[in-house]
């Protein structure tokens, strides 16, 4: 890809961003530019990525082909009305935080203005990120296809209907969150029956790393694949019954919920 990448932000998820796009060798180091409030971020990102820097958010909205918007959804006002001038009517504005909808951007911008409303996540780093997008009116099919591409570097990307987008956060954007918490409490039970530490999150993270893979790519349903360990009698069977008199299955389901509700509240704001 021949296109000028910019991030305004440079925070976390900026940076799971950056770090795969350039892992994967679509774009070159010095094709991105990042800027951020923190001057001790900036040297951060050069050091870790060797990309361009700047504490002026108008000359990257000025360089960029394609502009991540990556700060948070209380800032996005504020931001616009300060790089609305440098953005070239040709430009693509990508979001990436919860609640900013397309339409909201086309109010803020009050012009015509390119615009890919996204839901990343921060597996992106290790080039297994989830993705979702939807583009307005004035994104061509190719220029989606080419941001569908730059997502796909890092991970997987699909495009769906922009009423969908506020219950993306849930099930791909905030759930590491879920899974890490999963993963540390069956490294808090390995631990009590003496497995050391360091072991027990190996043998936690890489046993959930396979689940993920035998349904990505058995295509089986994972009750079907539940079903296959649970000996008859055995001691699998015993752990999901906890698990269900525990309410596993309704916690998570609350628990996302909660997220999508607070993904809309943040919408209305």
């Amino acid at each position: 890809m021949e296109k000028k990448i910019g991030f305004i932000g440079g925070g976390k998820m900026a940076q799971a961003m950056i770090a795969g796009i350039i892992q994967s060798s679509i774009v070159k180091p010095n094709q991105i530019m990042t800027s951020a409030r923190s001057n001790e971020t900036l040297l951060s990102v050069k050091e870790r990525f060797n990309v361009n820097i700047t504490s002026s958010i108008q000359e990257v909205a000025r360089c960029s082909n394609i502009l991540f918007l990556a700060v948070k959804p209380n800032l996005y006002s504020k931001i616009i009305e300060e790089i609305n001038e440098y953005v070239s009517p040709d430009t693509l504005v990508i979001t990436i935080a919860a609640g900013i909808d397309l339409a909201f951007m086309e109010n803020q911008f009050a012009r015509a203005v390119k615009v890919i409303r996204t839901m990343p996540n921060t597996p992106s780093l290790v080039g297994e990120g989830m993705s979702a997008l939807c583009v307005n009116q004035f994104v061509t099919d190719q220029e989606r296809d080419e941001v569908v591409g730059l997502y796909n570097s890092f991970g997987e990307c699909v495009v769906v209907d922009e009423a969908l987008m506020d219950s993306i956060p849930a099930i791909s954007g905030s759930s590491p969150a879920y899974v890490y918490m999963f993963i540390e409490a069956l490294a808090d039970g390995g631990v009590k029956q003496g497995i050391p530490r360091q072991q027990a999150y190996k043998l936690a993270a890489q046993a959930v790393l396979g689940a993920a893979k035998m349904v990505l790519e058995t295509g089986k349903h994972p009750a079907e694949l539940k079903d296959d360990v649970c000996t008859p009698g055995g001691a699998t069977i015993e752990a999901v019954s906890e698990l269900e008199k525990n309410g596993f299955r309704s916690a998570i389901l609350s628990a996302m919920e909660s997220c999508t509700d607070k993904a809309k509240a943040l919408a209305k704001k």
